[in-house]
């Protein structure tokens, strides 16, 4: 047993099952959205899972239809949950941020929500293949 990193495994354990249960959640499609369900109307989020999928067979055309930002938000949720998942497993700790990478995410992220509303409003009116169906 390596004493250097003790708790790895049940880490692992417990980010396992989690992943395991949201994806699996995801991939039956028994996650539905919160704002939709209160609203009725789609969120600015609405088809990013299905515009993974799409891009999941190989179909861009498809994927970019659903939500015209997923080649932009899809990588890098990626490598935050990459990042933060191996800071995980070896410290135990989750959102994982110094002092001069929370700055450069803070400003990552207000800017992908204001371009995602701004595309969100757009689609309202037609832009980007109208709002995601709900």
């Amino acid at each position: 047993m390596d004493t250097a990193m003790p708790g790895v495994g049940r880490r692992a354990a417990k980010a396992l099952a989690v992943s395991s249960l949201v994806g699996g959640l995801v991939a039956l499609g028994l996650l539905p959205c919160p704002f939709a369900l209160v609203t009725r109307h789609p969120c600015p989020g609405c088809g990013m899972t299905r515009a993974t999928w799409a891009l999941l067979r190989g179909d861009l055309h498809a994927a970019l239809h659903f939500h015209p930002l997923v080649l932009v938000i899809l990588p890098t949720l990626l490598v935050f949950f990459a990042v933060n998942g191996v800071v995980y497993l070896r410290d135990g700790r989750w959102n994982y941020l110094d002092a001069k990478s929370g700055r450069w995410w803070t400003a990552g992220a207000w800017l992908y929500a204001a371009v995602a509303l701004g595309v969100w409003i757009a689609r309202f009116f037609g832009a980007f293949g109208g709002p995601a169906p709900v």
